[in-house]
């Protein structure tokens, strides 16, 4: 392939892709580590493995497809051994009668295109796609198998037949895209003659090409099965759950089914697996409260408190914290509803209140096994309030949540739940309240111009020069200029003032003011940071703003945010 090559690199210098500069060094590399140069070319990334796609389409002649703009149909790996696939670098797009389209890394390898029809049996058209995107087909489509593990210790087959294949290779077809995507759930939402899909990836719901409403009831039946459900079951909702494997990686899901006038409603939310929980310097915390929340975790004893409406990523943030904090010496437990990632050594208590298990009976139950560290997945009244923070005065480390709106929240939240004031000054450590917002897509990174109407609604000096950012959009983040998500923070910890205020039934602005003055900062605040810094936009520092302020009476804004 050696001449093919030259060619190849010849038509990227032409076309203004690569300078000859950058080929002489591609041959330095290639000779020294006897490489195909076009494998050297994209590992120095020098140009883009779909422009080398289309080069070697060209320079080969034959065509070059982007399998993004196709419904591959991953049950073609039936036709192929995975070892081929993965050794050829090929994969089979579509069969149309004795022809086969194939997906090749290296089309004039004759070798391999003789290894491929013999195998397939048919006629052999192959067509040139970016190496990377064919590479994460191959993965998609051999990984996924009908190992389904519901209780998370027993792996069960379940037996396929032939008229089942397009729902099962439909519903891996879902689940794989989710993943791909970093998806953190699924919609399945049948209408009258549509089956509508849609992901929601970085909080927002993308809408995608789903299958036929044809399927509809054979996926929802799949999905029953996987989730050890009652299939006969179609007229009440239904709650299951089931792992499947991907790129290596487990991830657990779970599924939620409710009965519209069109047909089952399904909803999957796909959980985040242990070894993607990371150390508190991961959470993207600013410095200083990173600092003082390693702090406040290491404390013997205590109350730690997060905040935040659902989805704002409070649960990463404690996993993270027990993560951090989780050593031999320690006994760790929890008591959630629902238990979603699993972390080692600690036990973890699933709450059930069909047979009386709340989180107030099963914390009282918690105390009598010795803990040192307990995590209460949410304070939802009075009762589990009490015994929380009853715990944190004998000798506990206490984790757990709230719905409030911020940080200094939490003090009137705890008061409402009849928690004595000199109870909450000595027990509690720290609150942390938080939200997330959506980073900028590094591949599609440019200027913004936001508008002098929008600066100034948040606090902003449109004289003061900041370069801001914004995502223009491309194949990479759905065309939605958002890749990802990162925190923002603010971190409540109580000072002699603060704890005086406390104790004489200060209201909620006077204690808020005490917190700004002792250097608090606005979760807002921490988000300007990030958009000044080129991480996220300030379109969505306005919806942050919103959040923030959409549960806060006017009289209980106790000061103006500034910059």
């Amino acid at each position: 392939m050696l001449e093919a090559n030259e060619f190849i690199l010849r038509s990227l210098i032409e076309e203004g892709k690569l300078s000859e500069r950058d080929v002489e060094e591609i041959r330095e590399y290639a000779a020294e580590y006897d490489a195909p140069m076009d494998e050297v070319a994209l590992k120095l990334g020098k140009i883009s493995a779909r422009d080398m796609a289309m080069a070697k389409a060209t320079v080969c002649e034959y065509p070059f497809v982007d399998i993004e703009l196709f419904d591959i149909d991953i049950a073609n790996s039936r036709l192929m051994p995975k070892s081929m696939a993965e050794r050829n670098n090929a994969f089979p797009l579509f069969v149309t009668g004795e022809i086969a389209t194939v997906a090749m890394h290296e089309p004039l390898d004759l070798q391999a295109l003789d290894e491929i029809r013999q195998t397939l049996r048919m006629q052999i058209d192959p067509v040139v796609v970016d190496t990377n995107k064919l590479s994460s087909l191959i993965t998609r489509a051999y990984s996924l198998d009908t190992s389904i593990d519901t209780d998370h210790e027993v792996d069960q087959e379940i037996a396929i037949s032939i008229e089942q294949e397009p729902i099962v290779a439909a519903v891996n077809q879902i689940l794989f895209s989710a993943a791909e995507m970093n998806a953190s759930d699924i919609h399945i939402n049948p209408d009258d003659k549509v089956l509508h899909l849609r992901y929601r990836v970085d909080g927002v719901l993308n809408t995608s090409r789903g299958p036929a409403i044809t399927l509809h009831e054979g996926i929802i039946q799949r999905l029953k099965v996987m989730a050890h459900l009652d299939v006969a079951q179609t007229r009440r909702p239904q709650d299951g759950k089931f792992r499947f494997v991907f790129d290596g990686q487990p991830i657990d899901v779970r599924l939620s089914l409710i009965p519209t006038i069109h047909g089952e409603n399904a909803v999957l939310r796909l959980l985040s697996s242990a070894a993607k929980i990371g150390q508190i310097s991961d959470l993207g915390m600013p410095a200083k409260i990173a600092d003082s929340f390693q702090k406040i975790i290491s404390k013997p004893h205590g109350m730690v408190l997060v905040t935040g409406p659902t989805g704002s990523g409070k649960t990463t943030t404690l996993y993270t914290a027990l993560n951090q904090i989780n050593t031999a010496d320690r006994n760790i437990m929890t008591i959630e509803d629902p238990v979603e990632i699993r972390l080692p050594m600690i036990r973890q208590v699933q709450a059930n209140s069909a047979i009386g298990l709340d989180f107030a009976s099963a914390l009282r139950s918690m105390l009598r096994q010795d803990p040192d560290v307990i995590l209460v997945g949410e304070i939802r009244d009075s009762e589990t309030a009490k015994i929380a923070t009853q715990a944190a005065l004998t000798g506990h480390l206490v984790f757990s949540t709230l719905h409030t709106n911020d940080a200094v929240g939490a003090i009137p939240r705890l008061k409402e739940f009849g928690v004595p004031a000199f109870a909450i000054n000595n027990a509690l450590l720290g609150v942390i309240a938080q939200r997330l917002v959506r980073k900028i897509c590094s591949d599609c990174a440019e200027s913004d111009s936001p508008s002098e109407l929008e600066l100034r609604s948040l606090g902003l000096n449109p004289d003061e020069g900041i370069q801001y950012m914004k995502g223009r959009g491309c194949a990479r983040c759905l065309s939605t200029g958002y890749k990802g998500r990162v925190g923002v923070y603010e971190l409540f910890t109580a000072t002699p003032e603060i704890r005086e205020l406390i104790e004489t039934g200060s209201s909620f602005a006077e204690l808020a003011a005490a917190a700004r003055r002792a250097g608090m900062r606005t979760m807002l605040e921490c988000g300007i940071e990030s958009a000044k810094l080129g991480i996220t936009t300030v379109e969505e520092l306005g919806k942050l703003h919103a959040t923030v302020d959409e549960d806060m009476d006017a009289d209980d804004k106790p000061f103006k945010m500034s910059a």
